[in-house]
């Protein structure tokens, strides 16, 4: 009787549903344990900033307090804004990454769509050599660009520390980044379909009024994708400002400088004080690129998958 309840089509599948049941637990169980384990990884850190930013002198050398604060206070913020000068600085940065951001989009994606739409001799080579850009290190070639805009074209010249040097670079495409944007445009414009163009083709629109008036509106996600890229890399750049422009006013190069002013400033000479005004400087930097980041992240991720850079 047993033997052939065992071996009977119903009690099969019951087993085969059970197992396939438990299987999905563990394989979800697993699945959970690895997320938390990377969000802790990813997030843990900021929590630790922004624990150590609101922490009072009292709390941050008690050895019985960890991330939750027992008294909170916002004077290390206003310690932040006051040496970091930040409100200035944080006007001048969103000038400099939005007009630079722009001027990624306007050249990087008329290139883009150049490399996507239209074939001419070497087309592939020159597109290669956008490739390498990417993964060529800048500071390989860093003594040659400063001198070339020490002594721009050989002339007396000095490009230094002024907004020319990056905007020359960002101008003819070989900016911050930019041999990535153009790769991103690349990827969505060759994604569109071409009969869209070959109907403003037939209307007798040439092809800069079909890249203005019929491209250009089907790629917003491509052009927020980039637009938040050059922005955020842009707003955190330490290395070509501070090779280009050494005295620059932005953020980022007040952040480096905090801790030294706020110790020379007030007299502080503990690390542990001076690390929690540094870590209130870095929350003032990080919630600016965070707000954007959250108003625009639907069209940032369509972009990325459309372009092909995920998957």
């Amino acid at each position: 009787m047993i033997r052939t309840l065992i071996s009977s089509p119903s009690f099969n599948n019951t087993v085969q549903k059970w197992v396939g049941k438990t299987k999905d637990f563990i394989l979800g169980i697993c699945m959970a344990i690895i997320i938390v384990g990377v969000c802790y990884i990813i997030l843990s850190p900021i929590f630790g900033i922004v624990s150590r930013a609101v922490m009072t002198p009292e709390d941050v050398i008690n050895p019985l307090i960890f991330l939750i604060p027992q008294n909170f206070t916002l004077a290390n913020i206003n310690y932040a804004i006051i040496y970091m000068t930040y409100w200035r600085s944080l006007a001048e940065t969103l000038l400099f990454a939005g007009a630079f951001s722009l001027l990624h989009v306007v050249i990087c994606s008329m290139v883009g769509y150049g490399f996507a739409r239209f074939k001419f001799p070497g087309s592939n080579a020159i597109f290669a050599i956008v490739i390498v850009t990417i993964v060529v290190p800048v500071h390989s070639y860093m003594v040659p660009l400063f001198l070339n805009f020490q002594f721009f074209l050989g002339t007396t010249i000095n490009l230094l520390d002024t907004w020319w040097a990056l905007g020359l670079l960002t101008a003819t495409g070989v900016g911050l980044r930019s041999g990535l944007y153009i790769y991103i445009f690349r990827q969505f414009f060759r994604g569109l379909p071409k009969e869209i163009e070959e109907a403003a083709f037939i209307d007798g629109a040439g092809a800069f009024y079909t890249y203005v008036k019929v491209m250009i509106p089907n790629a917003v996600p491509a052009i927020v994708t980039v637009l938040l890229f050059a922005f955020v890399w842009h707003y955190n750049d330490t290395f070509y400002t501070s090779l280009l422009m050494p005295n620059n006013r932005l953020l980022s190069n007040r952040l480096m400088g905090l801790g030294n002013n706020f110790s020379a400033g007030e007299f502080v000479f503990s690390p542990l004080l001076i690390q929690m005004v540094v870590f209130a400087g870095v929350l003032l930097a990080i919630i600016p690129i965070l707000s954007i980041y959250l108003f625009l992240q639907r069209y940032f991720v369509e972009g990325l998958e459309r372009s092909g850079i995920v998957g």
